[in-house]
Order: structure tokens, then C-alpha cells, then sequence
């Protein structure tokens, strides 16, 4: 019986539907994938919102994408059909100066699968065979679509260098911060205090180890987080990306501290207080997505049950409910939430 191949389409956070697209064909080193688990990423809300300041309208998302493997072009005859396949969607140049170096995440031509290309929330995509990790036997798919999203905050943390011992500041409790909170737990980092606005999400970061989860909007913010870390935190991990948590940061780290943004900030200007960054030799540094190490560190993480990835995610849909899924992403009683995928 004929099924058609869906794709979701994003015109907007009000207008999100199934489109009917051909069935693509694997060219050469490319994989046939039928997708199984698809997350919802904060930057597709960001982006169905209008505020992503790297991703137009219309769109078509899916970049956190778990699938089995239909059909292989010449040169990827290794991935036999069935095989399971987790995504890396940063698809780079390979020749750039970044890519020679290993830093294939900031390529200087770097597009993203699902957010400048049409990406895996549909039935069946092509993929190139070096974009894609095998999914372990150990791994459920439900696991397995937390691998993407744990790979930013693994390389976050690495990016912030040894944090046996420190203390440690997580602004933001959404799913990336919940992730460095556990990237930096299992990284040795002894104190770790969070903060968000929501009580359900600070009440969360507790459960999941972090010494003390704070109100963002409180006043005397900065004094009550020394508090708990015994001084100024060493390293903070910036998951807002706003002017009020950047200025937060600022007052919270210690001299000669790093702040990681890891959050994406909305375009133009966020003020800084450079004045306190020169005095107190702060650095400040982004982290852009990850490269393979950062993904088998999240798989190693996940599978040794350092990482509960299950215990992350707060409500499944299937794809023709893509709508309810970035619906529900935008409340605050959600974690992560997954699209799923039907078999043929």
C-alpha cells in the first residue's frame, strides 16, 4: 500500500504541518534513513518563535534525530539495512582551516542538518554516512535521542577544563542546563548551585544532584549562590544567554574564572560589564555544538547511567501532532520532548 513520505514544515510557531515529499534516494556515501525519535530542540522553538538569529522561516527542522538504517548509496555499503543510527548534523567543509585543525564544529562554512537544510523530522531522509554514530545494543532509541543534546554540554565542560574540585555556577535549568549540570557532576565538580525563574525546574535540578537551585530573579541572587559554593564560582555556564544572566555571570564568577556561553543569545548587542572582565581577568568563551569525541563522551555517559537520559524526557508525540510537540516545548513543565516516528 502506498504511504506517502511526511516532512514537517515550519512557517512559524502557529504554522507548523506535514508536507508530502518524494522518497529520496541514498547517492554515493549516503545513508536511506527512516527516522524512529526526534527531539525538539530548543533552538526549533527558538527559531519557529522568529528569534533564532542563525535560522530563517519556512524551515524544516530535525537535527536530534535517532533511525534505522533503509537503504545505502555506493560507499556506505558497511551500514547494512536495519543497522540504528544516531545523527551529527554539523555538516562541514573539510578544508577550511577549522576543519584541518579538528575544530570541524565552527567550520568556516558550517551548515546544520535540520536548521539550514531540510533535517530528519520525517519518515525517510538521506544522509551523508559520516554524519551519522551507530547506536550501541545496550541503548534504547528513547536514550539514544538524548545523545545529541548531551553532546553540547560534554563539550561545554571539556571546553572549561579540569572541574575536579571546583565550583560551579548553571544559570538556566532547560534541558541543556540540566545536561551540564550532569556533564559537570560526572567532570568532578563539587559544588554546583543553579538557578531559573521556575520552581518545578529548580526543584528538578535538585533531584538531579546539583547542591542548590536558586531563583533567578532574586535580588540578592549573587550573595545566596557564594553562599552555597563557599565564595565565587569558578566556572560558570551561561545556558540563558540574556542580559540579565550574563550580568549575573559576571558578578558570580571569581577572578581569573571562566564564563561558557552555551545558551544562544538572540542578535545584537547584550551589554557587558568589560570593566569587571578586564579587572578581574574573567574569560568568556562560546562553545559551538560538539565533534565526534564530545558524542561518544555523551554515549559513555548514558549508557554507564551517569546520565538518566530517560528521566529527561516529559512527553512523546507522534510526527502528525508535530504542532502539540513545539507546543508543549514552550511550557515550562517540560523537559524534553520527543516526536516519534511510525513504522512502515
Amino acid at each position: 500500500m502506498y504511504r506517502p513520505n511526511r516532512r514537517v514544515l515550519v512557517r512559524s510557531i502557529d504554522d507548523i504541518s506535514l508536507e508530502e515529499v518524494p522518497t529520496p534516494q541514498p547517492g554515493d556515501r549516503e545513508l536511506l534513513v527512516r527516522s524512529t525519535v526526534i527531539g525538539v530542540c530548543g533552538s526549533d522553538t527558538h527559531a519557529a518563535l522568529g528569534h533564532h538569529p542563525f535560522i530563517g522561516l519556512p524551515y524544516r527542522p530535525g537535527h536530534e534525530v535517532v533511525g534505522v538504517v533503509v537503504a545505502a548509496g555506493r560507499g556506505a555499503e558497511d551500514f547494512t539495512p536495519g543497522t540504528r543510527v544516531i545523527i551529527e548534523p554539523n555538516l562541514y567543509c573539510g578544508e577550511c582551516d577549522q576543519c584541518r585543525s579538528g575544530r570541524y564544529n565552527i567550520c568556516r562554512h558550517l551548515r546544520v542538518f535540520g536548521c539550514q537544510t531540510p533535517g530528519g523530522m520525517a519518515d525517510l531522509f538521506t544522509i551523508d554516512a559520516g554524519r551519522v554514530h551507530r547506536v550501541p545494543e545496550t541503548m534504547s532509541d528513547l536514550q539514544a535521542a538524548l545523545v545529541e543534546p548531551l553532546a553540547t554540554p560534554v563539550h561545554a565542560v571539556a571546553k572549561a577544563g579540569d572541574l575536579t574540585g571546583r565550583a560551579v555556577a548553571v544559570l538556566g535549568a532547560g534541558p541543556i542546563g540540566l545536561l551540564v549540570l550532569a556533564a559537570a557532576r560526572h567532570a568532578g565538580a563539587a559544588r554546583i548551585v543553579v538557578t531559573d525563574l521556575l520552581d518545578t525546574k529548580r526543584e528538578r535540578a535538585v533531584r538531579l544532584g546539583a547542591t542548590d537551585a536558586l531563583p533567578a530573579d532574586a535580588d540578592d541572587l549573587v550573595a545566596q549562590a557564594q553562599a552555597v559554593l563557599g565564595g565565587p564560582a569558578d566556572v560558570v555556564f551561561d545556558c540563558v544567554a540574556r542580559e540579565q544572566s550574563m550580568a549575573q555571570a559576571t558578578d558570580l564568577v571569581a577572578k581569573g574564572g571562566r564564563i561558557i556561553v552555551v545558551g544562544v543569545g538572540a542578535a545584537g548587542t547584550t551589554p557587558v560589564r568589560l570593566d569587571l572582565v578586564q579587572d578581574r581577568e574573567i574569560r568568556i568563551e562560546g562553545t559551538l555544538m560538539y565533534t565526534a569525541d564530545d558524542y561518544r563522551g555523551a554515549i559513555d555517559l548514558i549508557t554507564s547511567g551517569a546520565v538518566d537520559a530517560e528521566a529527561l524526557v516529559t512527553a512523546t508525540y507522534p510526527l502528525e501532532e508535530a504542532a502539540e510537540a513545539f507546543a508543549a516545548s514552550l511550557r515550562p513543565e517540560h523537559v524534553k520532548v520527543l516526536i516519534t516516528a511510525a513504522a512502515p
